[in-house]
């Protein structure tokens, strides 16, 4: 069964808070309900312990529960399923037994409905006593003991861990979360078995059939020994789990969806020595333009059939003299389907030539120079060359207390945008789904008046085309409220905004810090390049994209292989899924990664971080946890 998605739980808070900010402290939800829960259960038992009157302890004890169960405890069973451990022998189980408890717990709920404060049905409240100790269809105590074996002894929560480490691009939850999750599913299921026990036993020696005492103190230990076992277990399974969110490749790429690329940065461009000299003359070779640009049409050969390069031309080879030349379709980014030479090398796939070939051939100037034909790279702006980044920042909403919790490339007017997801924060880290909203980009175009290169936008170009791959994380206490690309000499590097928040109230301090990484190749700490070889189309890849970079590196964009795509495509590739968690969540940091295989210029990625809950898994003590007022 995935029932065992995690509830949503809400829990109303009532009382008066302290809205100062407590960086690190405060307990998750299921932790904070459960010492509720034993406060009022202590409360409960003083009633009961008070005389043997049910008139007047049992609606000062239904009053009590219903607080419980009925407010204090409301949750939505919503599709956050723990399908990525249905693999694991164990939790299908437990799950089973999971699932009585839950089953019981309505039960529970609607007999605490039912109840009238005066003229008590004690036959219908007997029966639901003896159903929770004796029914061999809701066996509340033998779950106790097969979650703690399943859970603790045989380590569900480390082979949970491993499970889920290699599908996080799947599932889109960080392994953390799937930890976390299972702990507050369970240790919920826990809490709703115990309080029906210790309700059970105060009615039955209400009702004078026992006196209970001595078990309700035992299972009381029990409880809290066992509690105390699994939060231990827990923490450490959580400090040791990814917190990172990334996605797997598509099963189809749709550009504009999954994808978003720069077009003609630098791209592969056919051009005859002759034209890429002031005097116009063929005294070189193809190797020696390295840095040049086009300086005329000598007698409108074949440069006058192509579109010139009005840019830089760098980095010129010579392959064979003759070549058969197939024309770019018609409204593409290329300039060249494909090329073959006469000597049989043929540079991109060679089929059908929709525009039909062209018969190119160098030749001899006055029989000592030749005058060849030379492939070269065309760096060239252009409105058919997208190579610009947003510089602009990107803020979540802080005034509603908004924040961070996804991101996507987004690319708009021919600028590449870092979008963000953005929803309300709650209390104890949790997000309000119904405020989660992609917000708009910076809608700005190019040709705006009072743009600056470098302020709103980063343009690359053939010594400029660089980005800066990192995991930036805030310390703990802090939450992701901005992003924002900007200019470091020839890269492009990430910024993040942190906020300190609250978490027992979910409020944001007023003050935001930006967060990067500065370092460069020369220093201490130098980043490390990620290098291409011989790149083709990553759409085109049979298999998977693997992660292939760490943090504190860098990757240029750069063209595809000659051979492979006749250098017309700019790699790597931008990944334009939506990054976000299931469900989502606060953030603790946003990384820029790359991925890739074999003979593929790969895609660039965003990645989360999501917050870290392993530092609030703890049962508070005496005093600290006021949030709740007396039984609200």
């Amino acid at each position: 069964m995935k029932w065992i998605s995690v509830c949503a739980v809400i829990v109303i808070i009532a009382g008066v808070v302290n809205d100062g900010v407590h960086a690190g402290k405060g307990t998750t939800i299921i932790d904070t309900l459960r010492d509720y829960y034993l406060k009022l259960e202590d409360d409960a038992w003083s009633v009961v312990n008070m005389g043997k009157n049910p008139d007047r302890i049992l609606p000062i004890v239904y009053k009590l529960y219903k607080m419980f169960a009925l407010k204090n405890i409301t949750y939505e069973m919503e599709d956050y399923e723990l399908v990525s451990l249905d693999r694991i022998y164990e939790w299908k189980l437990l799950e089973r037994d999971l699932m009585s408890v839950r089953t019981l717990f309505q039960n529970f709920r609607e007999e605490l409905e039912k109840q009238k404060m005066t003229n008590f049905d004690e036959l219908s409240a007997t029966d639901f006593a003896e159903t929770v100790f004796e029914d061999k269809n809701f066996p509340v105590p033998q779950t106790f003991d097969q979650i703690e074996s399943i859970m603790v002894n045989q380590g569900l929560y480390y082979k949970a861990m491993v499970e889920v480490k290699d599908q996080v691009c799947s599932s889109q939850k960080a392994a953390q979360q799937v930890i976390y999750q299972m702990y507050s599913a369970i240790s919920l299921t826990e809490l709703k078995g115990y309080a029906m026990m210790q309700f059970s036993w105060m009615l039955l020696k209400t009702f004078g059939k026992g006196n209970y005492t001595q078990e309700a103190q035992l299972m009381r230990q029990r409880f809290e020994n066992r509690t105390e076992r699994t939060q231990e277990l827990v923490k450490r399974v959580m400090e040791r789990s990814e917190l990172s969110v990334w996605r797997c490749d598509p099963d189809v790429h749709v550009e504009g969806e999954t994808y978003e690329q720069f077009t003609r940065l630098l791209q592969g461009y056919i051009e005859n020595e002759v034209d890429m000299n002031t005097d116009g003359t063929c005294k070189e070779n193809c190797a020696a333009y390295t840095f040049t640009e086009s300086h005329g049409c000598f007698k409108d050969l074949y440069c006058a059939q192509q579109p010139q390069c009005k840019g830089k031309i760098i980095n010129c080879t010579y392959v064979d003299s003759d070549m058969w030349i197939c024309p770019s379709k018609l409204h593409t980014n290329r300039r060249y389907e494909y090329i073959r030479y006469e000597n049989g090398r043929v540079l991109g796939e060679e089929s059908t030539c929709v525009r039909g070939t062209t018969k190119v051939d160098s030749w001899w100037r006055w029989l000592f120079w030749h005058c060849s034909y030379c492939f070269c790279l065309c760096d060239e702006q252009g409105y058919k060359s997208d190579r610009y980044f947003n510089l602009r920042e990107t803020v979540s909403d802080i005034d509603r207390n908004k924040v961070i919790v996804g991101v996507r490339f987004r690319k708009v007017n021919r600028i590449m945008h870092l979008q963000i997801q953005q929803g309300e924060l709650l209390p104890r880290g949790v997000i309000n789904a119904s405020t989660v909203e992609w917000k708009a980009v910076n809608d700005y175009r190019l040709l705006d008046s009072g743009l600056k290169n470098g302020v709103d936008y980063h343009t690359m170009e053939w010594n400029k085309r660089a980005i800066d791959l990192d995991d930036l994380q805030a310390n703990p206490g802090h939450v992701v409220t901005g992003v924002k690309f900007r200019s470091i000499g020839p890269r492009v590097n990430l910024e993040i905004r942190v906020q300190e928040f609250n978490f027992e109230t979910g409020k944001l301090d007023n003050v935001g810090v930006w967060i990067s990484n500065d370092n460069t190749e020369v220093g201490t700490n130098q980043r490390t390049r990620i290098y291409l070889r011989n790149p083709d189309v990553p759409t085109k890849g049979k298999a998977r994209s693997q992660v292939d970079s760490k943090t504190n590196q860098f990757i240029e964009f750069t063209h595809t292989d000659m051979d492979a795509d006749a250098a017309q495509t700019t790699v790597p590739f931008l990944d334009a899924q939506d990054v976000v968690s299931v469900p989502p969540v606060p953030l603790s940091g946003i990384g820029i990664y790359h991925k890739g295989l074999p003979l593929s210029g790969g895609f660039v990625a965003p990645k989360l971080i999501v917050y870290n809950m392993a530092q609030h898994v703890y049962t508070p003590k005496p005093g600290q946890e006021d949030l709740w007022d007396t039984y609200g």
